[in-house]
């Protein structure tokens, strides 16, 4: 009888890079939109 092998529990599937990605084209189009002033984010 196998157990299934321990793997970690992740709440996202994505690592840090591509989080940080869509963080940052996020930020991105708030700031071409006029949602957030440009000089809000350095």
């Amino acid at each position: 009888m196998s157990s299934p092998s321990p793997q970690p529990e992740r709440r996202f599937p994505l690592n840090e890079d591509w989080l940080a990605t869509i963080v940052g084209l996020v930020l991105l189009v708030l700031i071409l939109a006029g949602a957030v002033p440009g000089w809000l984010v350095p």
